[in-house]
C-alpha cells in the first residue's frame, strides 16, 4: 500500500463511504518545529518535536461526527470508520450540516503562494540566530538581564480531502527570532521585547537589528508614571493595533451572527468605519504567514472585502453558517468548527505616524495590551495598557498601569489609519489613532 498521505487519505474515505457514510471529508497534517532558546549565554531549551493530525467527519443525511487520531495508519481506519459512524447514529441532526458545495473539485495545492522554503537550520545555526539577538539586546546601555532570545524553525504538510471530489496538499515552512530583555534594577525594572517571523529565511529581520530594538524598547520604558484620569486621545502602535482588528473579526464571525452573539449583527450593509478604511482579508498574498491555497472545507482561497469604505459588507463564512444565514459560504471555513479570518488587514491610510500625533497635545501612545474584558454582544471594551505620553505631538514620557475603556463601536467609527503597515503577524494593521478614549490611570 502506498504511504502517500494523500493516497492513505483516500483510502480512508473510500472505507468510510462503503461502511455506508453519506458524504466524507478527512484532514491530514504533519508538523515538525525545531527551536532553541538562549538566556545570558547560555542555553535554556532545546527542543524538537514531529506531530502528525488527523481528523475524519463522517454524515449520515444530517447527522455528523468527528473523530481523529495521531498517525495515519491504515490498521486504524476501519476502527476510526466504525467509530466516526457509531458517533453520528446517535447524534441529533443538525439542518446546517454538510460539505461545502462551493468546494473545488480536483486537486488543489499552493502554486504561486510561494510557502516553502527549502533552507532548513540545524540547531547550531538556530543557536547563533538567538544568541545573536541577545548580544545585542544586551549590549543596549541600560539593559541589565535578559529573559531570552530565541530562534526557531517550522515545517507543515497539509492535505485536505473531501468524497465530492476534492483534494489538496501544501506545504508551509516558518522561521523566527525573538528576544526578551530587561531594563534597570530591583522594583523600577521594565521588560520589552521584539521579534520577527517570516515564511522564508531570507525575509528574517537581523538578529541583532532585532535585539538592538528590544533592548532600546526596555530602555525607553524605565521610571514610568501613570496619565491622568481622563477622555484622551489614543495612538496604537503597530504591534497592539492588529488586535483592534482581531475584535472585528470575532464580531463579523458568521458562527457569532447566527448565534446573535455579535454586537454587529445588524451592522451588515451599515457604516461602521470612517470612510475610505478598507478592511480585507487575502489568505493569498504571497509569502504570508497564514497564507493558504484552499480552506478547511476544500473551497479555494481568494481576497475577501469586510469593510469597503468603512462600510460592512461581508461576514466570515464557512457552509454551516452560510446556511444558517441563507446566504453563500467565502471560503473562510477553519477545521475547528467556526469560521476564521487569519489573514486580515487594514489597507493603509495617508498620514504618517508623526502628522497623526501631530496635533495631540495631551495623549496616549500605547505600545502595550494586558488583560482582555471585552463584551461581544455589546462591544464594551476595556484593556490594561502601558507606553508614552503624546505632548505638543511628539512622544514623551512612558507610563504605564493604566486603563483603556471604551466601546468597539464608537472606536471603530472614530479609527484613523497611518501609512505604516507592515506585513509582520497573520493580522496586519498600521499605526492607528482614536480620540476620546477613557483612561483611568491616577
Amino acid at each position: 500500500m502506498s504511504t502517500d498521505p494523500l493516497d492513505l487519505i483516500g483510502t480512508l474515505i473510500g472505507k468510510a463511504r462503503a461502511a455506508g457514510a453519506d458524504a466524507v471529508d478527512a484532514a491530514y497534517s504533519a508538523r515538525t518545529a525545531h527551536g532553541v532558546q538562549i538566556r545570558n549565554g547560555k542555553t535554556e531549551d532545546l527542543e524538537r518535536s514531529e506531530t502528525c493530525d488527523l481528523s475524519l467527519r463522517v454524515f449520515l443525511g444530517r447527522q455528523s461526527a468527528s473523530v481523529s487520531a495521531t498517525n495515519l495508519d491504515p490498521a486504524r481506519f476501519d476502527a476510526l470508520v466504525e467509530q466516526a459512524l457509531a458517533m453520528a447514529r446517535v447524534l441529533p441532526e443538525d439542518p446546517y450540516a454538510g460539505l461545502s458545495p462551493q468546494a473545488e473539485q480536483g486537486f488543489v495545492d499552493a502554486a504561486g503562494l510561494d510557502l516553502l522554503d527549502t533552507a532548513q537550520p540545524d540547531t547550531a545555526a538556530l543557536m547563533d540566530r538567538a544568541r545573536a539577538a541577545e548580544d545585542a539586546a544586551l549590549a543596549v546601555a541600560g539593559v541589565t538581564n535578559s529573559s531570552g532570545g530565541s530562534a526557531s524553525f517550522g515545517l507543515a504538510d497539509i492535505v485536505l480531502m473531501t468524497s465530492a471530489g476534492f483534494s489538496g496538499r501544501y506545504a508551509r515552512s516558518s522561521h523566527s527570532v525573538s528576544v526578551s530583555v530587561l531594563a534597570g534594577h530591583g522594583t523600577g525594572m521594565q521588560r520589552d521585547y521584539d521579534y520577527d517571523a517570516t515564511v522564508h529565511l531570507s525575509d528574517l529581520a537581523d538578529a541583532g537589528t532585532i535585539g538592538r530594538s528590544a533592548g532600546e524598547k526596555a530602555v525607553a520604558r524605565l521610571n514610568p508614571t501613570r496619565p491622568r484620569t481622563g477622555s484622551m486621545h489614543v495612538v496604537f502602535d503597530p504591534r497592539v493595533s492588529s488586535s483592534l482588528l482581531g475584535h472585528l473579526a470575532g464580531a463579523v464571525n458568521g458562527s457569532a451572527i447566527a448565534r446573535g452573539t455579535s454586537f454587529l449583527k445588524e451592522k451588515m450593509g451599515q457604516r461602521i468605519l470612517p470612510e475610505g478604511v478598507d478592511i480585507l482579508d487575502d489568505p493569498t498574498r504571497v509569502r504570508g504567514l497564514s497564507a493558504r491555497p484552499f480552506d478547511g472545507e476544500g473551497v479555494r482561497c481568494s481576497e475577501l472585502a469586510i469593510v469597503q469604505d468603512g462600510m460592512l459588507i461581508n461576514w466570515a463564512l464557512d457552509s454551516r453558517s452560510a446556511r444558517q444565514l441563507g446566504l453563500p459560504g467565502n471560503g473562510r471555513a477553519s477545521r475547528g468548527g467556526s469560521p476564521s479570518l487569519g489573514s486580515l488587514y487594514a489597507r493603509p491610510g495617508a498620514p504618517t505616524p508623526a502628522a497623526l500625533m501631530a496635533d495631540i497635545q495631551d495623549g496616549i501612545y500605547v505600545t502595550e495590551l494586558m488583560g482582555s474584558a471585552i463584551n461581544g454582544l455589546t462591544g464594551d471594551y476595556s484593556r490594561g495598557a502601558a507606553g508614552f505620553m503624546i505632548r505638543g505631538g511628539t512622544l514623551a514620557e512612558p507610563v504605564a498601569e493604566l486603563t483603556i475603556a471604551g466601546n468597539l463601536n464608537d472606536m471603530f467609527a472614530r479609527m484613523v489609519l497611518a501609512d505604516d503597515l507592515v506585513f509582520r503577524h497573520g493580522i496586519n494593521a498600521p499605526t492607528i489613532r482614536i480620540d476620546d478614549m477613557m483612561i483611568a490611570g491616577s
